[in-house]
């Protein structure tokens, strides 16, 4: 018995079994995570409003990000069509979906659906990745809303291409029965006009927005997706 008790601390102290079994406590964290995740996402009955690939990047992202001030989290789903509501915005201690809502996409991204971003100043498209929510104004567009772009090389020009939460009459509903589609913007994410107040007043003062689409290039080149450390 003592024979066998002094192989296994041998075994235990070993550079190999510890390396295996921080393989596997890894493993574990992660799948703790992602289970929390998936519970959070039918507790909250959103398995009938959002795409659950969009929701688990977004709380991926929620959940590693410490910058934040409030907890609510704003999620826009690209891999939707304009015509449907892809905007989300979600009270994460509340476990309660507040505002669903139509958003446009920049004019460069795509008809119907938003398939090409960029970060570059002038491109009029959209840009994937988390922004925080800081404070109001009333420009040209009306009542707005300031981002900052939290990932670098992929939205951080966001303050310097004016990308803002706004309203716009090309949001509107009564847009897409005369085209088809929503209206675009030059990179905003634009609001109906009737909504945006309300949805800006929700989310101002350090929320994390998330805009999301099937974009493997973005979880290439994501800083929070790359190296999957906490962000302040």
């Amino acid at each position: 018995m003592r024979k066998l008790l002094f192989i296994l601390l041998i075994l235990c102290l070993s550079p190999a079994f510890y390396s295996i079994n921080k393989e596997n406590s890894e493993m574990l964290q992660k799948l703790n995570a992602d289970s929390d995740i998936e519970r959070l996402y039918y507790e909250m009955n959103l398995n009938k409003t959002i795409n659950y690939s969009a929701f688990e990047q977004a709380m991926k992202g929620y959940y590693q990000i410490k910058k934040k001030k409030k907890e609510i989290l704003t999620l826009i789903d690209f891999s939707k069509p304009s015509t449907e509501e892809r905007l989300f915005v979600l009270d994460i201690k509340a476990q309660k979906l507040l505002h669903s809502s139509l958003v446009s996409h920049g004019k460069n991204s795509g008809g119907l659906y938003a398939t090409s971003f960029s970060n570059r100043n002038g491109s009029f498209q959209s840009s994937l990745g988390f922004y925080l929510t800081e404070n109001t104004y009333t420009g040209k567009n009306g009542y707005s809303l300031i981002l900052e772009g939290l990932e670098k090389g992929i939205n951080d020009k966001a303050k310097e291409r004016a990308i803002v939460v706004h309203g716009a009459p090309y949001s509107n509903p009564s847009v897409i029965a005369s085209s088809g589609r929503l209206g675009r913007s030059l990179g905003c994410p634009a609001l109906p006009e009737n909504v945006s107040r309300e949805i800006i007043n929700t989310i101002k003062g350090g929320s994390l927005l998330f805009i999301y689409a099937k974009d493997k290039k973005y979880l290439s080149q994501s800083p929070i997706f790359r190296n999957r450390k906490p962000v302040a």
